[in-house]
């Protein structure tokens, strides 16, 4: 099997500002964990996103075990990281320097300083996990607007990956209507995690898929490199706050 360095993978995506390929959308580019359930009851999800149609950003989430998730964010403002669509379903969504580390080519640790975090994770991957990133990295960015693909890709995700019941579009909590597009997948054979002073545990695969709003996350630990498109809810505001971010102005 061919070695893989995901850590150069991932560090090919270079920060910047892109508009977005769909008309009427904004996206994003990059990787992440879509959610990673805790044998603690707790769930910790990443976002890494260097090229989108604001500015780069990085976010870190978590859920308690009695469902209150908090987004922390570090990027220029709320409004243009994941509480943009997300935030309406976070009790807390607070600005926090987010450090990763990459120590090893699938190796990856994720450290903030308030409320304290560390996530230390390996990933891999197997002969389904490299059928289906074969085959997600060779889907079109126009084909992703069929609701008929995303479905078969829900089914293919239940069924072969152990995802749980994860959506591939839908209406975010804050109302856009958005589409994930994932072109490769790499699962987490090994994980742990310290939050707040609470030892979280080992990642597991949870009987019941983690949501945020209505939105589903994943049952089961999974690195993914995509992009992401998000429905342009108010052209202005869309307009106004990308001319806020160059002008220097948060």
């Amino acid at each position: 099997m061919r070695q893989i360095d995901l850590a150069a993978e991932v560090n090919k995506i270079k920060p910047g500002v892109v508009a977005s390929p769909w008309k009427d959308f904004e996206h994003v580019r990059g990787w992440g964990v879509f959610g990673a359930p805790f044998s603690s009851g707790h769930v910790l999800a990443l976002r890494v996103f260097p090229q989108n149609d604001f500015a780069p950003y990085r976010t870190l989430w978590h859920r308690t075990p009695d469902g209150e998730w908090s987004i922390y964010f570090d990027g220029p403002r709320a409004d243009t990281t994941c509480p943009r669509y997300f935030g309406a379903a976070a009790r807390v969504n607070a600005p926090r320097r987010v450090d990763l580390t990459w120590t090893g080519p699938m190796s990856l640790t994720v450290e903030m300083d308030e409320p304290s975090c560390r996530w230390e994770m390996n990933m891999t991957t197997s002969p389904i996990f490299t059928v289906m990133s074969a085959i997600g990295s060779r889907i079109p960015d126009w084909a992703w607007r069929s609701r008929a693909l995303h479905r078969v890709m829900e089914r293919a995700a239940k069924a072969f990956l152990g995802l749980g019941s994860v959506r591939m579009s839908g209406t975010m909590p804050n109302g856009q209507y958005g589409v994930l597009a994932p072109q490769r997948l790499y699962p987490i054979a090994k994980s742990r995690a310290t939050f707040d002073g609470v030892d979280l545990g080992h990642t597991i695969r949870s009987a019941e898929t983690p949501v945020i709003g209505e939105i589903p996350v994943s049952a089961r630990a999974v690195l993914a490199i995509g992009r992401a498109y998000f429905e342009i809810l108010d052209p202005q505001e869309y307009v106004r706050t990308k001319a806020e971010l160059q002008s220097g102005r948060s």
